[in-house]
């Protein structure tokens, strides 16, 4: 019977594969158009893919440092943070997944509100940030973003809000709609005061944002090709059962339906919304009044 045995032929371990001497994180491939790019190359151009304009995801404070001037700012209500009112469990319960998210991404909650200036233009700027559970909008963003707006009345500055969310956060239920209410209300005692407020929407721009505040600005930019709707194409597909045009709810596709006023590179976002307070009458910063000289 030996003689129908197979012979193995012992296979040797593989050798350690070498250690690479080039560290992790350095290149990033565009999802735009697949080039390969220096990470700091692409950081430089406010991670604008240099060869096919594609715009990258930014966080809220990146945000602020590219609006503000010298990026420089004071930020109000940070420490405001949801108390589960509906102790809702999911997966996990809520105030775990909230405990994970502000460790892991350093802010409190889906929002950034700050007092700067733009261009000498003293503005305040709610700025969202998607990576604290997709920008979603409960009872702390509606806060924070009432708060800012009634700030803008009191100054008599105007109103940014840099739009970057799913939608309203379902953990909170019926009090994150709730929100889409209490902006509204807000911004509505801006216009009666005459104070000018401009929206600039993201990718993505989406629920219940888009459904209240999001759409309300005295100007509507968008950053290009930013996904910008209420629900998502497949589920509007899945509903009407008809094939969507190609490039729908993008920012072009919205521009020619005349949902948004105009599209703006990220590289020149600033410039822009300095040049609409200007137009719509925001005045420069008053210089700090000179000390008197010693006697």
């Amino acid at each position: 019977m030996a003689w129908f045995k197979k012979a193995r032929t012992p296979i040797a371990p593989p050798a350690k594969a070498q250690a690479s001497r080039v560290p992790e994180g350095l290149w990033v491939k565009c999802p735009g158009c697949s080039q390969i790019i220096y990470n700091k190359d692409l950081a430089t151009n406010l991670n604008v893919c240099p060869k096919c304009a594609h715009h990258n995801r930014i966080g809220a404070a990146e945000r602020l440092r590219l609006l503000f001037d010298d990026g420089a700012w004071i930020e109000h209500d940070k420490d405001l943070v949801s108390t589960d009112p509906l102790q809702f469990v999911d997966t996990k319960p809520y105030k775990a997944r909230l405990r994970a998210t502000m460790e892991s991404t350093g802010v409190k909650d889906a929002v950034i509100t700050a007092s700067g200036t733009i261009d000498g233009i003293e503005t305040e700027i709610a700025a969202m940030e998607y990576s604290f559970i997709g920008g979603s909008m409960g009872v702390v963003v509606g806060e924070k973003i009432a708060r800012a707006i009634e700030r803008a009345i009191a100054k008599r500055s105007p109103v940014v809000i840099v739009c970057c969310s799913g939608g309203a956060r379902m953990m909170e239920g019926a009090l994150s709609l709730m929100q889409m209410a209490k902006v509204c209300g807000a911004l509505a005692r801006l216009d009666r005061e005459r104070l000018p407020y401009i929206s600039v929407l993201t990718d993505p721009t989406t629920g219940g944002v888009t459904a209240s505040f999001a759409m309300l600005g005295d100007l509507n930019i968008a950053e290009p090709k930013a996904l910008i709707g209420f629900a998502g194409p497949r589920v509007i597909e899945q509903t009407i059962r008809q094939t969507l045009p190609d490039g729908f709810q993008r920012s072009e596709f919205l521009l020619e339906k005349g949902m948004i006023d105009f599209i703006v590179d990220r590289r020149e976002m600033k410039a822009a919304i300095a040049n609409a307070l200007r137009f719509m009458g925001g005045s420069r910063a008053a210089p700090a009044p000179a000390a008197a000289p010693p006697t």
